[in-house]
């Protein structure tokens, strides 16, 4: 028998898809061993309100928690804090101007340490992309790329929550991912300053992640990946590229969903299933089909967005789930009571809780969402928030964690990912699916040898 540690390590390779069956037979030729998928820390941050540019589509938070994973851009390699978003496509970097390419940010590179922003001038692979470029005509972005016609350099604009844009240069440069060669991408060099408030990380931008041809997902030619959101900050996961998971994490695939014909409301790039159905402490809601389902100009979708926090429903079908929780919760949960009083404008469910205290969480009746042939079940810690400030006498208020998308306004169901906590999401673009699994982010990690 192997020593323990041979052991453990002939195990973690097969686990990850590097280790393959092969002939000692004289002539015999060994097969290539596959590419393993690379590894990433993923982690849940606290993002300063402002900071992030979202096209329309995305609610602007006050206190936006988003996951964030880090990367190695450009020659010399920089190291950038970047929110990992599936309902985005196009990376962007926040760019430094050139008086403020030197101090902080070399600084915060040398230390191993993620700069705030990228320093475009000081990599010796960074390019910027012509107006003649291929990538310079992508239709796929909420704002299509457009031609300075001074420089004939591509330009990109992205539009912030409170209605401002950003604009920038699209550019190229090198991304380092584990240890795969460098891959040159796409992304925009934006050079808006953030927000500097105390209370956020600093990121220096987004990776985006959807099926967009200019999503990073795209240009590194990647078919699979996914990802274990801890309700730890330190113990989530990313995995990008083909990885055979072990038995412990049974996945549950329901196919990702596309119309036969382009609808003007329909989100093509974005990873949408089919909710089929609701339920509340294991009673469905009397939701008919078609109120889950796009409607003819394609609005109603449902997305998987690790880009938004917290999870949204069209009017209906809100109205439904917020009536049955304030039912079954009504002997244990005292209801807010105040029609005037939304969080961020779009979350009425609301409950007072003593200060102090948590609440029943136990004693709270599970959410489920049911997918064809997978379900996401909402329980526990995971079905109210605190409201940030925001007292009633001596109680704290508390919001269930589901928010009404017609008071946004959104015209579609987005799963934020709050509610993918503890749950392994899996993003299979050769088969065209999306795998859940419920799991302890930090002990799947530790059991895949992965505990970063």
């Amino acid at each position: 028998m192997p020593p323990p540690l041979l052991a453990c390590l002939l195990f973690l390779l097969c686990l990850l898809g590097t280790a393959r069956p092969w002939s000692a037979a004289a002539g015999t030729p060994r097969p290539a061993a596959a590419p393993k998928p690379r590894v990433f820390p993923l982690r849940a941050r606290q993002v300063p309100a402002g900071s992030l540019p979202r096209p329309p589509s995305k609610l602007r938070f006050h206190h936006n928690v988003s996951l964030t994973v880090s990367l190695a851009v450009g020659t010399p390699p920089q190291n950038v804090t970047m929110v990992l978003d599936t309902g985005s496509e196009l990376s962007w970097l926040l760019c430094a101007p050139s008086r403020q390419q030197g101090n902080a940010s070399a600084a915060a590179t040398a230390r191993g340490g993620a700069a705030s922003s990228f320093r475009p001038r000081a990599s010796r692979t960074f390019a910027a992309v012509p107006c003649g470029s291929a990538h310079c005509s992508s239709r796929d972005l909420p704002a299509p790329p457009s031609c300075d016609g001074a420089t004939r350099r591509c330009r990109v604009s992205l539009s912030y929550a409170d209605g401002s844009a950003s604009d920038g240069a699209l550019a190229t440069d090198v991304f380092a991912v584990g240890d795969a060669p460098p891959l040159r991408s796409a992304f925009g060099c934006m050079s808006s300053a953030y927000d500097s408030s105390p209370d956020g990380v600093a990121t220096a931008g987004l990776l985006g992640m959807n099926r967009g041809a200019l999503s990073f997902v795209s240009q590194a030619s990647t078919r699979r990946f996914s990802y274990c959101i801890s309700d730890r900050d330190d113990a989530g996961v990313l995995l990008l590229g083909h990885s055979d998971l072990p038995s412990f994490l049974p996945l549950n695939y329901t196919p990702l969903y596309q119309p036969a014909l382009p609808l003007p409301y329909f989100d093509r790039v974005a990873y949408s299933v089919q909710l089929l159905g609701i339920r509340v402490g294991g009673k469905p809601l009397p939701i008919p089909a078609s109120v889950l389902a796009p409607d003819h100009t394609g609005a109603g979708q449902t997305m998987v967005d690790s880009g938004t926090q917290f999870t949204f429903l069209l009017g209906d079908a809100y109205s439904a789930l917020k009536a049955e929780f304030l039912k079954q919760t009504k002997p244990v949960l005292p209801a807010l009571g105040d029609p005037n009083f939304a969080f961020q404008e779009a979350f009425d469910t609301c409950f007072r809780v003593p200060a102090g205290r948590p609440p029943p969480s136990a004693r709270l009746p599970a959410v489920s969402l049911l997918f064809k042939g997978a379900e996401m079940s909402v329980a526990g810690d995971r079905l109210l928030y605190k409201v940030p400030g925001e007292r009633r006498g001596g109680d704290a208020v508390w919001c269930l964690t589901f928010g009404n998308a017609d008071m946004v306004p959104l015209t579609a169901y987005v799963i934020g990912h709050h509610h993918q906590m503890n749950l392994w999401v899996e993003y299979d673009l050769e088969r065209g699916r999306v795998g859940l699994a419920p799991v302890k982010c930090d002990v799947a990690s530790e059991r895949l040898g992965l505990m970063l």
